[in-house]
């Protein structure tokens, strides 16, 4: 799900921080992820989504603190996380092929990356946090759902289908 009231927060850090704003990617917290090849998504599976997420109904969320994923990835929560959650499960149900994050982890978490580690080290990272702290919260009103896919080619995904939540 897009989260453009983060954007002011992220978007700097993203760019230099997390591959997939490069690839173009918006500050997002993630439903399902990886999902349906795109040479696959067709009408069905598009109406599959579509029939699972418009259940939920659009709400209202805020990101106050960061966190971290080890020393790997900065990350900020959403509260209350567990809409997220449960519209991740409803679509894994829905797709059992795919499960989150290709079945690594064995809990959700719902999250907006921030920054993920690379040849630089921890101290790039740091520095996000220590600025992003300095601009929470940030409250955003979640209203649907975007199905994107790319590569990693820089600028390469796109808005397959935007689902909207019920009012």
């Amino acid at each position: 799900m897009a989260v453009p009231e983060a954007e002011p927060v992220v978007e700097q850090h993203r760019r230099m921080l997390d591959p997939a704003a490069g690839w173009g990617v918006p500050a997002h917290v993630t439903v399902l992820y990886p999902f349906v090849h795109p040479s696959a998504v067709n009408e069905d599976v598009i109406a599959r989504l579509h029939a699972v997420i418009r259940s939920t109904s659009a709400f209202s969320c805020q990101f106050a603190r960061t966190r971290w994923f080890g020393d790997e990835v900065l990350w900020l929560e959403p509260l209350p996380a567990d809409p997220f959650r449960t519209m991740t499960l409803a679509v894994w149900e829905a797709f059992p092929h795919y499960p989150p994050f290709g079945g690594a982890y064995d809990e959700v978490v719902p999250h907006l990356t921030v920054a993920q580690r690379s040849s630089s080290g921890k101290p790039p990272m740091q520095a996000a946090e220590g600025d992003v702290q300095s601009r929470l919260p940030v409250s955003a009103f979640i209203d649907r759902v975007l199905l994107v896919a790319g590569t990693q080619a820089a600028d390469s995904w796109r808005t397959l289908s935007e689902i909207p939540l019920t009012s």
